[in-house]
């Protein structure tokens, strides 16, 4: 779909005009929270320095997963990442170089990597992602969005009888949360699901997990965006904001813009603007989590639902349009090449659960980066000290997941509602 492109004539028509509420990023979170936003009766205007839906939003599994509420700040996480860095397709990766700003957020992460706090993250995450389960399925029809949504659940394939019992061990924490849960056994599953090979140990079943496709799903949130009078300038970055005669001015690079309030959603970008937007302690905050995935069209076995085989870190997603093997998580700056060995690990991964475990023809090869916090918990709300500010970031792997219940959050509280949800653990102050 296209969107207004700046040029000299657009900038010039927009350049000087106040606006209601400007939004920064395309993103799916910068989508949501706009399309909420006129839904609450505001004028927004949304702007990106690429193309909407250019980030993360693009190429995920497009997984819709309250079961995914324990983060990745766990314990024992870092012995594990050390254990593979000299593993460079292992699918948690942390790049053996020289990095102060990584170094010291892994050290920020560690200490985040112990029961209290995992249990803190998890419950956060956990309040997110249901609110955004059940907001999601509704914005579906209520929009119209035609994004191939699928509510038939999620389920984790083990092919290691310990593996599947070590599995198991956040399961009463999951279900405390209110996450649905079966247990099957491996031959049973076998039975139900000829996609894959035999010799399964079992799978854990998440009924009220559900699926869709990330990028037709931006498409469509950003159709509904114009569709209700919302604006999209795409080529447009940020590179300042302040505060001037009671109004926010925002320096992008399609001229000075001024409105009322702005949220700031630009995902991994965030900290490159920490300093522009009065909130330098993202730096030290956020890091990009560099994910990969392969698309396909759909081979003639696939199996009846998502599912995530387990001992790999390998997700797999199919739709009437396509298949595609995804995730993996590495830490290496913002490097944008595509490394041909993790990308060969997501096949061979596959490879050993499915009879076919790529499809026909192969569409699209490709690495995003994830907007990943210390402690695994998106920042949204006021930016501390500037009035009119706002955020919304760090979401991690489940940006598509929270991005319903983000939007309506970040709606709720420009405002003034009491909104669905605590937005205490959100709050970008607990770094600030």
């Amino acid at each position: 779909m296209g969107a207004v492109q700046v040029g000299e004539d657009s900038a010039a028509a927009v350049a000087g005009r106040r606006e209601d509420v400007i939004v920064v990023g395309a993103g799916v979170i910068g989508l949501t929270c706009a399309l909420a936003l006129l839904d609450s009766g505001r004028a927004v205007r949304v702007i990106d320095a690429r193309a909407a839906g250019a980030g993360s939003s693009h190429g995920n599994c497009g997984t819709i997963t309250p079961s995914h509420a324990t983060p990745l700040a766990a314990p024992g996480v870092i012995a594990q990442a050390l254990r593979w860095m000299l593993t460079p397709d292992a699918p948690l990766y942390v790049h053996p170089k020289l990095d102060p700003q990584l170094w010291r957020w892994l050290l920020g992460f560690a200490a985040r990597c112990n029961p209290r706090d995992w249990r803190s993250s998890a419950q956060a995450k956990a309040a997110l992602l249901n609110d955004s389960r059940a907001r999601l399925e509704d914005w579906v029809t209520r929009y119209g969005l035609v994004c191939e949504f699928d509510s038939s659940g999620v389920d984790y394939v083990f092919r290691d009888a310990a593996a599947f019992a070590a599995g198991q061990h956040e399961l009463d924490l999951l279900r405390e949360f209110g996450v649905g849960i079966e247990l099957i056994d491996g031959a049973a599953y076998n039975a139900q699901d000829p996609a894959f090979k035999p010799g399964l140990a079992g799978a854990i079943r998440f009924d009220h997990d559900a699926v869709l496709r990330p990028d037709k799903y931006v498409d469509e949130l950003a159709r509904s965006v114009r569709e209700r009078g919302g604006e999209i300038v795409e080529r447009c970055g940020l590179r300042g904001v302040q505060r001037r005669d009671g109004a926010l001015e925002l320096d992008t690079t399609g001229g000075p813009m001024r409105a009322r309030e702005a949220v700031i959603a630009l995902g991994a970008w965030s900290p490159q603007l920490s300093d522009a937007i009065g909130l330098p302690s993202l730096k030290r905050v956020m890091q990009p989590g560099k994910g990969y995935s392969i698309t396909y069209d759909r081979p003639a076995l696939t199996p009846r639902r998502p599912v995530v085989l387990r001992e790999r870190k390998v997700c797999v997603t199919m739709w009437d349009s396509g298949f595609r093997l995804g995730s993996t998580m590495e830490f290496s700056g913002f490097d944008d090449s595509l490394n041909p060995r993790r990308l060969a690990a997501l096949e061979r991964g596959a490879a050993e659960y499915l009879h076919q475990p790529v499809g026909p023809v192969e569409r699209e090869r490709w690495q995003g980066w994830r907007p990943m916090s210390l402690d695994d918990v998106p920042l949204i709300g006021r930016v501390p000290g500037r009035d009119g500010l706002w955020l919304a970031t760090g979401h991690g792997m489940m940006g598509v997941s929270m991005s319903a219940g983000t939007g309506q959050l970040i709606a709720d509280l420009i405002a003034g509602r009491a909104p669905a949800i605590d937005p205490h653990p959100y709050r970008p102050e607990r770094f600030a």
